[in-house]
């Protein structure tokens, strides 16, 4: 029986559907026992409460806000002059989190200011991101919530997103190049990738952020083959 614990990001995944509250249900039905989703402030959050109390489904991961999405903000906590607004989303956050029993936070870093280079800028926004984090820390665990952070890819995904340098924690999957299903039509040998991580013992949740090709559903016979063959 396979330990790895798989969780289904909504933000991603289920995207046939509208409403994050349905997606949850149509992940429980797929078989995952455990959500995350980026952003979920435009949903009504007793709909979320009620689908993920209805399924049993565990909501692992939930981010900061964005901040002023139509500015190109891609979260706040190592943007200069944003540290009231960083705390206050971070507040928002915690309600969320705390209606739905997530216990964990991405703390998201956010992008270089416009028109400035990383070198002139990096000293700064790191004095920044870990004022902010030390803030959120305490918060964070008065609450007994883990909060996380996570590396982007610089060269590929988000050019100019201040954190780029990844160390450890909660692990996310697609197939390169198209990120899409963690099958075998890509470079990745996810097979290989998933018994080295039953070997390692890693205990922590694996993240489906990937692009389905087709619908979610059916694209899902990747992770029934891993089930099927860890039974």
């Amino acid at each position: 029986m396979s330990r790895l614990r798989f969780c289904a990001n909504i933000s991603w995944l289920f995207t046939e559907l509208p409403e994050l509250s349905q997606r949850i249900h149509s992940a429980a039905s797929a078989g995952f026992r455990a959500v995350e989703v980026a952003w979920p402030y435009d949903s009504d959050l007793d709909e979320l409460q009620r689908a993920q109390q209805a399924t049993g489904v565990e909501v692992v991961l939930i981010n900061t806000p964005l901040g002023d999405v139509k500015a190109g903000d891609l979260g706040l906590a190592a943007v200069p002059g944003r540290e009231a607004e960083f705390r206050r989303g971070l507040d928002l956050a915690l309600k969320y989190a705390k209606a739905l029993d997530c216990r964990r936070i991405h703390l998201m870093a956010g992008r270089l200011p416009a028109g400035s280079h990383r070198a002139a800028v990096a000293k700064e926004m790191e004095a920044i991101f870990v004022q902010n984090l030390q803030y959120s820390a305490d918060v964070l665990l008065q609450e007994g919530i883990t909060g996380l952070i996570e590396p982007i890819n610089t060269r590929i995904t988000d050019p100019t997103y201040f954190l780029d340098s990844p160390h450890q924690g909660h692990i996310q999957i697609a197939q390169v190049p198209g990120r899409n299903e963690p099958d075998s039509a890509g470079e990745l040998n996810y097979r290989y990738l998933f018994n080295l991580l039953e070997t390692l013992g890693y205990q922590g949740y694996i993240g489906c952020e990937y692009k389905p090709l087709r619908s979610t559903n059916e694209g899902l016979g990747w992770l029934k083959d891993h089930w099927t063959l860890s039974q």
